[in-house]
């Protein structure tokens, strides 16, 4: 299985906002593309940053799948999110796979 990992650091002020704005809008565009098959929304409880930390986690169940998210939808969805909180967060993200 394959693991997309979106870990977003948010100022406090707005995180309610972008965290309904994840559960409304942004997860299900993307679980509509039809390419992982479940997502996970974790908040960093320890964080040494300022603000909220969250993690978003999508699983795909091949490297074939998250390739054609990443070509065919990722950027379109990474602009719109980017246009609702410009300037608001730092985000990274990491594709990890799991190890039996």
């Amino acid at each position: 299985m394959i693991v997309y990992n979106d870990t977003i650091i948010l100022d406090e002020a707005i995180h309610q906002e972008w965290l309904k704005y994840m559960k409304t809008i942004h997860i299900p565009a993307v679980m509509a593309t039809g390419l992982f098959s479940s997502y996970r929304i974790l908040t960093v409880i320890d964080s040494p940053n300022e603000g909220v930390t969250y993690c978003v986690q999508y699983n795909a169940d091949s490297i074939e799948h998250f390739q054609q998210y990443y070509m065919n939808h990722l950027h379109k969805l990474q602009a719109a999110h980017q246009q609702m909180f410009d300037e608001k967060f730092v985000i990274f993200n990491t594709v990890m796979e799991e190890v039996e």
